[in-house]
């Protein structure tokens, strides 16, 4: 099972970014957890500087931005 983080503390565009990543993995087909973390101290602990963030398994594949569905798939696939 794949763990899919979305780092952020919860403006509009981290909810997005956790819609989007939810839709991309459906789309996949893939088994996963969606896991908000929106402690800032835990945020910080992965290297994040700007949300919002998606970390695949615990290593962070976007920074800073809300890409398409189709860009998520590509980087949890």
């Amino acid at each position: 099972m794949k763990k899919l983080q979305i780092l952020g503390t919860g403006c509009p565009k981290c909810k997005k970014l956790a819609e989007l990543t939810d839709a991309a993995a459906k789309q996949l087909g893939l088994d996963y957890e969606l896991v908000k973390v929106t402690d800032i101290n835990q945020i910080v602990g992965f290297g994040v500087m700007m949300t919002p963030a998606l970390a695949v398994d615990g290593v962070v594949k976007l920074v800073g931005k809300v890409p398409s569905v189709d860009e998520i798939a590509k980087l949890i696939a």
